[in-house]
């Protein structure tokens, strides 16, 4: 993965965290949700998805390839722990 992007992705992680209070309400606002932390955790890797995708546009002027694409989940399995500690119920 191209270093500009992955020192972005790692800011976006550690902003991730910091922000669960958001996630957190959007989850309790879609009222019965039956796993809130399963749904939290799915809206920041998406989050992380869309802007992995969009910094790949932005900086290489492309697409990510599929090498880039499994470094990115590398990437986030690196960070699993601090996915699973956010809670959002």
């Amino acid at each position: 993965m191209d270093e500009r992007i992955q020192k972005i992705m790692e800011e976006k992680i550690h902003e991730s965290s910091s922000r669960s209070n958001e996630i957190t309400s959007l989850v309790r606002s879609l009222g019965q949700v039956k796993n809130p932390n399963v749904f939290g955790q799915g809206i920041i890797i998406g989050r992380l998805y869309n802007s992995f995708y969009y910094q790949s546009r932005r900086i290489l002027k492309r697409n990510p390839t599929e090498q880039e694409f499994s470094e990115f989940i590398q990437l986030l399995k690196e960070h699993e722990n601090e996915f699973l500690e956010i809670s959002f119920s």
